[in-house]
């Protein structure tokens, strides 16, 4: 089952699943999702940019044939076979919104650049991703710098570079750098989505740790299995370090919040002696 793309309803996120099934099958290297990735990327990107080309593929009124000869006839040789071919049959399913097809060609890119890490990376990528996310949230000059408009895409990436220094997976790279030309709001909220997406793409789930310290090894593996055995499935754990919690935890995974700090218990504490 593909992670949910949360934009989208009815018949689109129904042809987001067909096709998912064609993205998330097993390939014979990991070199093979990266390439289907960065093709699916790329389409996403083309779709945007041409209205015209965009409009024509998600018409309604033209059969699912006649889409797909276009598509092939307009890319074959330009693209990954396997690329284009999610998108012919893409143009021959139902869209609630033209720009739905281009949104979910990224999301699959997601998807098959996640699954190039490879299983004994999962949890290295879904780190890394947290750690540029927040690198760049408290990074007031490297936030702007990433939003300027000024500023060339070439150049942002270059500033990722250096921030990444070589050290990161090529995975965490490829998304890094597509968070920079998606749709999302902001490189934020992109690289936030995508490591969701790592983690539901490998059967877990994403609890965000708030602690007045850093826990130990210990502490990080009994919070993740309780976590785990209470949600019936693997939890991956982001913990930021707040000082400013004074003592406990904050967790939270999905739409649930675990309140645990001083200041949550010090405020019930006082809504009970005021009732």
């Amino acid at each position: 089952m593909v992670h949910a793309l949360s934009s989208l309803r009815g018949s689109s996120a129904e042809a987001l699943q067909v096709l998912g099934e064609r993205v998330d099958n097993d390939r014979d290297t990991l070199e093979q999702f990266a390439d289907l990735g960065q093709d699916l990327f790329r389409l996403a990107e083309l779709l945007r940019s041409e209205p015209a080309l965009r409009r024509a593929v998600t018409d309604v009124s033209t059969p699912a044939a006649a889409k797909a000869a276009l598509v092939r006839g307009l890319l074959e040789g330009k693209v990954g076979s396997e690329g284009l071919e999610v998108l012919a049959e893409g143009v021959g399913l139902r869209w609630v919104a033209a720009r739905d097809l281009a949104d979910a060609l990224e999301h699959l890119g997601v998807i098959a650049t996640v699954r190039s890490a490879g299983r004994r990376e999962a949890g290295r990528l879904s780190d890394e991703l947290f750690t540029v996310a927040q690198v760049v949230e408290e990074n007031a000059d490297l936030r702007i710098a990433l939003s300027d408009p000024a500023r060339t895409e070439a150049d942002k990436r270059q500033l990722l570079r250096r921030l990444l220094d070589d050290r990161a997976l090529p995975a965490t790279i490829a998304l890094v750098e597509q968070a920079l030309a998606g749709s999302f709001r902001s490189f934020h909220a992109a690289v936030t989505e995508y490591q969701k997406v790592a983690a539901a793409t490998q059967g877990e789930g994403v609890a965000h740790v708030r602690v007045a310290r850093q826990l130990t090894d210990a502490e990080q593996g009994r919070l993740a299995a309780a976590l785990s055995a209470q949600y019936d499935r693997p939890v991956h754990l982001n913990v930021e370090v707040d000082p400013g919690l004074l003592g406990g935890m904050r967790v939270e995974i999905g739409d649930d919040v675990i309140d645990g700090t001083v200041a949550a218990r010090l405020d019930s504490a006082r809504r009970k002696l005021a009732g």
